[in-house]
């Protein structure tokens, strides 16, 4: 893994600035969260609690709206100050710009999943053409060329992140939790190769943190769809940039994410192998079902972030020996999959509603 060519010295040379970049986004996201809130409550944008939430009392959503403004503003200011390249941005921005309006406009008509997924392809496709589609892919020492089917891969990889960070927001504090851990060690990691692309994981990390005020367990504000998936389309947008760019290997974000992928990732694939109605909602999730074995909120949500910032910790041990890039990822996956088998012996997941089960199953 090369430093970024060119413009290496940009944090060094920003300073105080790059301080002043994520004050600003983290006062932005906080006053906007606010303004949002305002509005929901005026406007009855509620969520209601049902047999499938993880809350009981109604409270409003949509304020991952203030996320998805900052962080696409940021990148807009950040290629006007040419400090980061325009096809990114372009890219970035874009992508972004798709997948939060269409989780806006689910969070206050819900959309029809098939017209969400056509959204979140069409927002793929353009980030992984503009960003020159991932070619090849690092591991350890070295890459793999993928030809046409990295561009492929890249298009499935954010279209999953971008859904599995939406089925990860279930319970108070957790999502943005994640996405401020996540994406400030990928800032620090980036800025320790020099990589200009940390300040767009500095704007994500600030974003979520002003978000969080009023999101922090026991939440006031819920992010809806607009701020779910607008992160895990930007996690996947970084991702798959910072690969391009050899500043910080795609597979390194997947391991930041893990906690996130790998329960999202398992829960679906049993679902599906069970039969059941794998697109429904549900509570089947192993942090869900750690909430209903008697963890608080809060308890779940610290417990995932220091997962990640163990993670993290790994991760820049990585970036100083990038060949034990693919022991992390085994390692990591390991780890994470022992978890959930603990959660499961604890909570063993199982058919609770209708909703979950197969067509024509009576309850």
């Amino acid at each position: 893994m090369a430093p970024h060519p060119g413009k290496g010295d940009v944090l060094m040379r920003l300073g105080g600035e790059t301080i002043l970049l994520g004050l600003t986004a983290f006062l932005a996201s906080a006053g906007l969260s606010a303004l949002v809130r305002r509005w929901a409550l005026s406007h009855a944008l509620l969520d209601i609690p049902n047999e499938r939430s993880s809350h009981s009392v109604p409270t409003p959503r949509g304020g991952g709206l203030a996320i998805a403004v900052v962080v696409l503003a940021g990148i807009a200011i950040l290629e006007r100050l040419h400090l980061i390249i325009p096809r990114i941005a372009i890219g970035l921005v874009g992508g972004g710009l798709l997948v939060a309006v269409v989780g806006w406009l689910d969070d206050r008509h819900e959309v029809r999943p098939w017209l969400r997924i056509v959204a979140h392809v069409a927002a793929a496709a353009w980030t992984v053409a503009w960003l020159g589609g991932m070619p090849n892919l690092t591991i350890n020492a070295g890459a793999v060329h993928l030809g046409i089917g990295g561009t492929l891969l890249a298009m499935l990889g954010i279209v999953w992140l971008t859904n599995l960070y939406n089925f990860m927001d279930g319970i108070d504090g957790l999502a943005a939790a994640e996405a401020f851990v996540v994406a400030s060690a990928g800032a620090l990691l980036l800025a320790t190769r020099g990589a200009p692309l940390a300040l767009v994981a500095l704007l994500v990390a600030a974003a979520a943190a002003g978000f969080l005020v009023w999101n922090w367990p026991p939440a006031r504000l819920f992010m809806g769809d607009v701020g779910s998936g607008f992160l895990g389309y930007a996690f996947g947008g970084l991702a798959l940039a910072t690969e391009n760019a050899r500043a910080l290997p795609a597979l390194l974000w997947l391991v930041l994410l893990g906690p996130f992928f790998v329960d999202a990732t398992v829960t679906l694939l049993r679902r599906m192998g069970r039969g059941e109605r794998w697109y429904a909602g549900h509570r089947m999730h192993a942090y869900q079902r750690a909430v209903q074995a008697g963890w608080s909120h809060r308890q779940v949500t610290l417990l995932v972030a220091g997962l990640s910032v163990a993670l993290a910790t790994a991760a820049l041990l990585v970036v100083r020996e990038h060949s034990w890039l693919g022991y992390l990822v085994m390692g990591a996956a390991g780890a994470l999959v022992a978890l959930y088998l603990a959660v499961e012996r604890c909570c063993p997941m199982t058919v609770e509603d209708g909703y979950n089960r197969p067509e024509g199953e009576s309850v």
